[in-house]
């Protein structure tokens, strides 16, 4: 019997087109077209991204080769499934008994990782850790602590119910979150000196010994990724941070083995979908090949832990429930790179604490995606993708030339005394920044699509918007400051929002049918971006009918909306009639006559390139909004 495909005979209508007949027709769709400007993409992590990739792209990819749970990890450490754990964070500084009820009802409702939030200058007892931890089984979950400078003392406690309990050590699973490297990141300074910190270090590896699978370190890269680290960036300086620990820590003794073993990797996951899949699996291997330099005895010291938390650089406190469509995109990302743990970042974080509706949300984002969406039962599903596999492989190449370039300064702890990290995180924040203004990056309901209707609650003010930096008086280093993308356009907004009158923008659309309505959405969005009361209209048969309208309702600001054709005609016209009235803006830029009415008196324009908060801060300054 003939085979299905002979029957079918594919080749012959489908013949292969190769890369060259491609391209020919690409550029004659393109007309004359510059293609590189059309159709590449220079990504913020600095390389180019092509508008489609082949199979002969992947001929220079050395990692292909290796499977599932095969060195060098690219593909993850588990080749029978893609799970991962669901975490969820609990406050437990002040009450350890309402955290252990809390900790209860989270793990009957589909959580399998718990992350106690505690206060590193408290003194807590064993009696209280008991509490923590009452009738929760400690084998069934993975088991964390935030408590930084206290974790030796919780790692005792642990120690100590275990032998009580008399329960399996390798059963254990979690950390902690020692981190001297983010300590200085944050506060411009250590605890106490580098060689404290890493003595410190040595004695919790010490400690956790007989707890294989319970680490002692973190190194964060989600606090660099919510300062605006590109991908690239996130990656090198984890790497950096990561062979700081390695480098002195064995030369104080422990092996890299122990060192290695013992430190998990903590990744921020943002909005660019395919690339952060891409990221979680460069991270995988850049790991793997710098542990190798340590010469480990044990292949799993190349295997890093890696545990994912949602963006909090591009939530937003205008329109929050945004921030869930966020959240879930980010998880998609995290999970199908192959992150061990996962906590999505409640909705409501930037602006109270988080309540019972957002946890819930948060965490059953997870849970769909686990038993609705099965995203755990395929390992590495973008494996092979020409996309993904060329992704992986241009972040890897990117973010270990600059971890070497960091190692040839003296390290990640050199190069912060020096500001050289702080500046290049200076340098990427500014590119996002001026892309939220021109819209480039997009977050929706702030700079994209506001809700004009939506005003920010009252007892909310400028620190509520706004982050702040953490920079102990004798810092060695300026601190890096995470903050939101959106925090300056929303002080903005909130200046309008909090003033006696709130400026009525009025869209006088005329002509065109087709551009004054496309012109009048642009500039309703716009301005509804600051906080304006947008008065949008269908159109008007004459100048003087919409003029006429604009000063029956008091307009503060009129936007004309029409085509490039008819502005030199009625643009002055309008301006002429109201200048004295209202601040009379044109929506778009014709070139071939913008000089012209420019010497009519039209003073504003607004377009796809003109920078949001630059102007919309100009017009508040000019209504006297301060």
């Amino acid at each position: 019997m003939a085979k299905l495909q002979d029957k079918l005979k594919f080749q012959d209508d489908f013949p292969p087109v190769s890369t060259e007949k491609w391209e020919e027709q690409i550029h004659k769709d393109l007309k004359g077209a510059d293609y590189r400007k059309k159709l590449i993409w220079r990504s913020l992590e600095g390389f180019e991204i092509r508008p489609y990739y082949r199979s002969e792209d992947l001929q220079n990819i050395k990692h292909l080769a290796a499977g599932p749970a095969e060195y060098p990890y690219v593909r993850g450490k588990k080749d029978d499934s893609n799970d991962w754990f669901i975490r969820q964070d609990i406050d437990a500084s002040e009450n350890q008994q309402e955290a252990n009820k809390k900790a209860l009802e989270v793990l009957n409702r589909g959580v399998d990782s718990l992350g106690f939030l505690l206060d590193e200058d408290k003194k807590y007892t064993q009696e209280s850790f008991e509490q923590l931890l009452q009738k929760i089984c400690l084998p069934a979950i993975e088991l964390n602590f935030i408590a930084s400078h206290a974790s030796h003392t919780l790692v005792d406690y642990l120690q100590q119910k275990i032998k009580t309990e008399n329960l399996n050590t390798e059963e254990i699973k979690g950390g902690v979150d020692f981190n001297p490297i983010g300590y200085l990141n944050i506060k411009g300074k250590f605890c106490k000196s580098a060689d404290y910190s890493f003595e410190q270090s040595k004695e919790l590896i010490e400690k956790v010994e007989k707890l294989p699978n319970f680490k002692a370190l973190e190194v964060d890269g989600a606090t660099l990724h919510n300062a605006a680290a590109t991908n690239v960036q996130e990656l090198a300086y984890c790497l950096a941070m990561g062979n700081e620990y390695l480098a002195n820590l064995t030369d104080k003794g422990l092996n890299a083995d122990d060192v290695a073993q013992n430190i998990r990797l903590k990744l921020g996951v943002g909005p660019s979908y395919f690339l952060e899949i891409a990221k979680f699996r460069a991270a995988r291997m850049l790991w793997a090949k710098l542990v190798e330099a340590y010469e480990p005895s044990d292949e799993k010291s190349k295997q890093v832990q890696i545990h994912a938390q949602t963006s909090e650089w591009n939530q937003t406190i205008y329109d929050p429930y945004v921030n869930m469509l966020r959240g879930t995109t980010e998880a998609m990302s995290a999970i199908l790179g192959g992150t061990d743990s996962l906590m999505v970042t409640t909705y409501d974080k930037p602006f109270e604490n988080p309540t019972d509706f957002a946890k819930r949300m948060s965490r059953n984002t997870q849970i769909i995606l686990k038993e609705e969406a099965y995203f755990d039962r395929v390992v590495d599903p973008g494996a092979g993708s020409y996309y993904i596999e060329n992704l992986t492989q241009s972040i890897a190449e990117h973010a270990w030339k600059l971890f070497q370039e960091i190692e040839n300064q003296g390290g990640y702890i050199e190069a912060f005394k020096k500001g050289i990290i702080q500046e290049q995180l200076k340098e990427s924040a500014n590119k996002r920044n001026q892309n939220v203004a021109v819209k480039k990056e997009a977050l929706l309901g702030v700079n994209l699509y506001p809700n004009a209707n939506e005003k920010m609650e009252k007892g909310y003010d400028e620190s509520t918007i706004q982050s702040k930096s953490q920079k102990a008086d004798d810092a060695i280093g300026e601190p890096i400051t995470p903050y939101r993308g959106g925090e300056e356009l929303e002080t903005l907004r909130f200046k309008t929002d909090k003033h006696p009158h709130t400026p009525q923008v009025f869209m006088l659309t005329i002509g065109d049918a087709k551009m004054r309505r496309a012109r009048a959405q642009f500039s309703s969005s716009f301005f509804a971006s600051g906080g304006f009361d947008i008065i949008d209209n269908i159109g008007f048969d004459s100048v003087d009918e919409g003029v006429k309208e604009a000063k029956d309702k008091n307009a503060d600001i009129v936007v004309i909306c029409s085509s490039d054709s008819e502005y030199p005609e009625i643009a002055p016209q309008i301006n002429e009639k109201l200048k004295d009235d209202a601040i009379v803006v044109l929506a778009g830029y014709p070139k071939d006559s913008v000089e012209e009415l420019k010497e009519k008196g039209i003073k504003h324009f607004i377009h796809v390139k003109t920078n949001l908060i630059e102007t919309l801060n100009g017009f508040q300054q000019e209504l006297g909004i301060v």
